[in-house]
């Protein structure tokens, strides 16, 4: 080794240890921050947010949060969805035109399984945000002619029903893009551990406060309409994804000895029918998982394997019945070495 080596040696030690000790700080500052908890309503559910921080967010959150109220929710009476359904002249704000497009291409892809203009036929059954009796098949004939995602597009930046009766409603999606907009919010603060819940929907990144992955269970379906049982099927490792669930184990009625679900099929108008009970998706969006797995229950088993086989981006977890009484379960290839337990 020469002199001119070594004295560049000399020169690169300094810096060498200066990172080294720069680093060791980083990573013991990283752990020493507290994880915080901010848990509140909003969507007419509830959410939760554990962020690790040494700030408090909860203000900045919920003010995000009230942001997609005023655009989504159909319960908000100044928001911009109860204004289109109000055939108001209203131009849709940006968070209103990205989940509507968003919409519109899930819609495309599902063949209508998912389809945001059925509200007046989830209303009629009872589900919706009014409640009515057991609609006729007359009832349901006439409300199909109003449905239909493909009547609705925009013109002119402003959002065009072919018929004025048209409502739309944005509920199986909504929870999900709010989850979204909340995990956006918190990496773009740096925020890198964090686990945002917004009724069901799931969005992660980074570790917990024991610093290993994320864990969600998934609740076993079981009839329970007052929401008190959450016996687990399952514990996934959901670590920097998100996770959306639909099922119809909670949300149902009974009417003349007979069982009706709440999810609404779109194209015959009445509740679905199928073998699932619950679908878990998940997907590198929140809101592309809430809307696949709500599409996913309207589908059925076989339809629902089709669209995961051109989308293998997706990953599903599906318990349904098998013929005899039993629940069965079903998982994407790909969504295996996610399983925890």
């Amino acid at each position: 080794m020469d002199e001119k080596q070594k004295k560049r040696l000399l020169w690169q030690v300094p810096f060498l240890v200066l990172l080294i000790v720069g680093t060791v700080l980083i990573v013991r500052q990283q752990r020493n921050m507290p994880y915080q908890k901010y848990s509140d309503f909003v969507f007419g559910t509830t959410f939760s947010v554990i962020y690790q921080c040494d700030s408090d967010m909860s203000h900045t959150i919920k003010a995000e949060l009230l942001k997609v109220d005023a655009s989504l929710s159909p319960f908000n009476k100044k928001s911009v969805i109860t204004a289109i359904n109000n055939n108001e002249d209203v131009e849709p704000d940006k968070m209103f035109m990205d989940v509507f497009q968003l919409a519109m291409d899930v819609s495309r892809e599902t063949d209508g399984a998912f389809d945001i203009t059925v509200a007046p036929l989830v209303n009629a059954w009872g589900f919706g945000f009014k409640n009515g009796e057991r609609p006729t098949a007359r009832q349901v004939d006439s409300l199909r002619q109003i449905i239909g995602y493909q009547k609705v597009t925009v013109v002119d930046g402003k959002i065009h029903k072919q018929d004025p009766r048209m409502m739309l409603d944005c509920s199986a999606i909504a929870k999900g893009y709010g989850t979204d907009v909340v995990a956006r919010l918190l990496r773009n603060r740096g925020v890198k551990n964090f686990m945002v819940e917004i009724g069901g929907e799931i969005v992660t990144c980074g570790v917990n406060k024991e610093r290993l992955p994320w864990k969600v269970g998934v609740i076993k379906p079981t009839d329970d309409s007052l929401s008190v049982s959450h016996e687990l099927q399952t514990i996934l490792n959901v670590t920097d994804i998100a996770m959306a669930t639909s099922g119809n184990y909670r949300n149902f009625y009974y009417q003349g000895g007979k069982k009706y679900a709440h999810t609404i099929d779109p194209k015959t108008g009445y509740p679905v029918q199928h073998t699932i009970l619950s679908a878990t998706v998940l997907a590198k969006t929140c809101a592309l998982a809430d809307a696949y797995a709500t599409s996913f229950m309207v589908m059925g088993f076989d339809e629902a394997q089709k669209v995961l086989e051109r989308h293998p981006e997706l990953m599903a977890y599906f318990i349904y019945d098998d013929g005899q009484g039993k629940n069965a379960v079903w998982f994407s290839p790909s969504l295996k070495d996610k399983i925890a337990d």
